[in-house]
């Protein structure tokens, strides 16, 4: 009876196994199909913006202009992205400040940057500032670029802060206990030991925190800057055109986006297999 019972019971498992695998093949061939027809869709539809409404001769005579503002996006890019590393350690390290004056000023700025819109923190640098001075009397002439730096870095400080503490509090705590045993300081122990860790945890949170920079520079055009969207807008306005400038835009951010998801990527494989050592 025993024997009976097992076999039947290891039948009517071989059945379940069965018809669950045969589901797996299903749900995987309908997803499979749906990815086709989404696939042939967007094919499709590139292919009827590219052949019909895009207008290759408007497209060489803007390009330059769309050239231009793609390095000056990248500028703006580079020195708001390394600015906002470096002041978004100082902030994680102040989250997580045992002092609790330094803790509640990292918190303070954290929330506000974070509760507000960038654009209207942009607005409040842009024509806050210069109401300090008298009419006509602001010393800097290119201060559009300098407040367009100073917003996008006050703003990523705050993501960027809180990822790296994320990444400080995801490090084991005996971590720290181990560094201070062996004589450390605590700037030792956080520099040596405890941020490299850190950073290895929050490297995917600040990788996606700087692909959102890349889009923010978006809002910069308020701002009376010339950059993508800017040029956009004034070739969408002279020559009513629509879609050739959107590609030459499309095209812009991926040539961006694109090389830095590949980078962080490969920190990210980089950091495990330094792990796995």
């Amino acid at each position: 009876m025993a024997e009976t019972y097992t076999e039947d019971r290891g039948i009517e498992r071989s059945r379940q196994s069965e018809e669950g695998l045969l589901t797996d093949r299903r749900v995987r061939w309908i997803g499979m199909a749906i990815a086709g027809l989404f696939a042939a869709g967007v094919a499709f539809f590139l292919y009827l913006i590219l052949t019909d409404f895009v207008d290759y001769d408007l497209l060489i005579t803007v390009l330059p202009q769309f050239v231009e503002a793609l390095f000056l996006v990248l500028q703006i890019i580079l020195i708001a992205g390394a600015l906002s590393l470096f002041f978004g350690v100082l902030v994680g390290l102040g989250r997580v400040s045992n002092t609790t004056f330094t803790q509640s000023i990292a918190t303070m700025y954290v929330e506000f940057f974070r509760g507000t819109p960038l654009l209207f923190q942009l607005f409040v640098i842009y024509l806050g500032v210069p109401a300090f001075w008298p009419p006509g009397e602001f010393p800097l002439q290119n201060w559009s670029f300098a407040a367009a730096i100073i917003g996008l870095t006050l703003n990523h400080t705050a993501y960027i802060g809180e990822a790296v503490k994320g990444g400080i509090n995801s490090v084991a705590e005996g971590q720290t206990e181990a560094a201070r045993s062996l004589g450390m300081s605590y700037i030792d122990s956080m520099r040596f030991v405890i941020l490299p860790q850190a950073w290895r945890n929050a490297l995917a949170a600040i990788g996606n925190d700087l692909v959102i920079l890349v889009k923010d520079t978006s809002l910069l055009t308020v701002l009376a800057i010339p950059e993508l969207i800017s040029v956009f807008r004034n070739v969408n306005s002279t020559t009513f055109d629509a879609w050739t400038p959107i590609v030459v835009v499309s095209v812009a951010y991926l040539v961006i986006t694109l090389p830095l998801g590949k980078l962080v990527r490969t920190m990210e494989t980089r950091s495990m297999w330094g792990t796995e050592r």
